[in-house]
């Protein structure tokens, strides 16, 4: 693991305050630093790990923890500082080699004890924007590097916002583009050199089995969004993505199991007829909108509505609705509840559905037809005064949140966030 949380500190070196040519008042873009300190814990479990072709435990659990730095460089110009560490254990990633542990019985449905049930992922993702003097116009330019074990991304994008009708009116254009690296893991059994005297089956296992050549996967992604203020309470927005991917789009740990072709085991533990194979481009619609309405001093209706296509079969719908209550001056609650609803990929196939005669084939629940429910429930407290202290940062505000998602196919999953901000004194 890389820890790149130290960059932060050459950060809070750099000069805050800026010479202006004139002696005309300006308001800053941001009056001063500002820090969030989060911290998240996710914990699923399932009975359809891709891992093993469709059927297995997908217990897993990530922690990750973040820190993003705002800083003003002048008047116009922000730092955007975002770095993350994420460290997860997955029983069903254990499963790519399901024979480095040490359980007598070898078995989807247990994680492997050995190394590959524990990853990590670092990330540094830093944003400069600048806003033109009558504060109309904003423009930012960002930058991204992520590396775990097997998977390697960098990025870069930008954005333009014009505000118009006394800013009234907004809208904006992004784009981003990443370029991605595989260092592909594939499952134990179909290695070169594995060997294993326990393989019991009719006749040899001998699977047809070939590496993948192209191990870059590259993202490219343009983004219009419009947000109008429709009356003193009513506030809309709507927002369209094109996205293209091209490249090694396949997983390359993942098991499929054919309906043609022999059954062949390690105890109860069957060895792949193959991996993945997924079309090497993708092109996906997303198209949705907001409408936030102002209820009274007390409760703010948030409303989100997201359709979306993409070119392997797949639509679905989301639909969100957040309700904040403000208690008072320090306290607000946030309930929320989320639906998703999707069609299947045309290359899903359950276990032992797909035959090995066909071009594409995965057994990944994530491309299957499943309907989903998170519900979610919130507190932020608001410290007015700054009283708390963090090194030169006072507390801002402090939110925690607990969500629960439920999806049809049998997975579930809590997620646990915790967020601070700090500003600099």
């Amino acid at each position: 693991m890389k820890k790149i949380v130290e960059i932060l500190i050459l950060f809070s070196a750099i000069g805050i305050f800026a010479q202006q040519n004139d002696t005309s008042y300006k308001k800053r873009v941001l009056e001063t630093g500002e820090l969030d300190v989060l911290f998240s814990y996710y914990n699923q479990d399932g009975q359809n790990a891709a891992v093993t072709g469709g059927e297995g435990t997908e217990e897993l659990t990530d922690a990750t923890s973040t820190l993003v730095l705002r800083m003003p460089l002048n008047e116009d110009d922000v730092l955007t500082v975002d770095v993350g560490i994420s460290a997860y254990t997955s029983a069903s990633s254990s499963n790519v080699n399901p024979l480095d542990g040490t359980n007598p019985n070898v078995t989807p449905f247990d994680a492997s004890s050995g190394e590959s049930r524990k990853d990590v992922l670092a990330y540094f993702n830093p944003t400069y924007q600048h806003s033109s003097d009558d504060r109309n116009s904003i423009w930012s330019a960002n930058a991204y590097v992520s590396n775990e074990y097997d998977y390697f991304s960098i990025g870069f994008g930008g954005s333009y916002a014009k505000l118009f009708n006394e800013r009234n009116t907004e809208i904006s254009i992004s784009g981003r583009v990443f370029l991605d690296n595989w260092n592909s893991q594939y499952p134990i059994e179909l290695r070169q050199g594995f060997f294993d005297d326990r393989v019991t089956g009719v006749g040899a296992y001998a699977p047809n089995f070939s590496e993948f050549t192209n191990e870059k996967r590259n993202t490219y992604s343009v983004s219009f969004s419009f947000s109008q203020i429709l009356t003193k309470k009513l506030q809309g927005s709507l927002f369209i993505d094109l996205v293209s991917q091209q490249g090694l789009l396949s997983t390359p740990f993942q098991r499929v199991y054919f309906g043609d072709i022999n059954d062949f085991f390690i105890d109860d533990f069957q060895l792949a007829d193959d991996i993945e194979r997924l079309p090497e481009s993708r092109f996906k619609i997303p198209v949705g909108g907001r409408l936030n309405y102002y209820l009274n001093d007390a409760v703010v209706l948030r409303s989100y509505y997201r359709f979306y296509y993409d070119d392997w079969g797949i639509i679905a719908h989301t639909a969100n609705i957040e309700a904040p209550i403000k208690l008072n001056d320090k306290f607000t609650l946030y309930p929320s509840y989320r639906y998703y609803t999707q069609s299947g990929a045309d290359y899903f196939y359950a276990k032992e559905d797909a035959l090995s005669t066909f071009d594409f084939y995965t057994s990944d629940y994530d491309l299957s037809e499943y309907q989903a429910n998170q519900f979610g429930f919130g507190l932020q407290y608001k410290d007015i005064f700054n009283s708390a202290k963090f090194f030169f940062f006072g507390l801002k505000t402090i939110d925690l949140r607990y969500s629960y998602y439920d999806r049809s196919d049998g997975l579930n999953a809590s997620i646990f966030t915790l967020g601070t901000t700090f500003i600099l004194d």
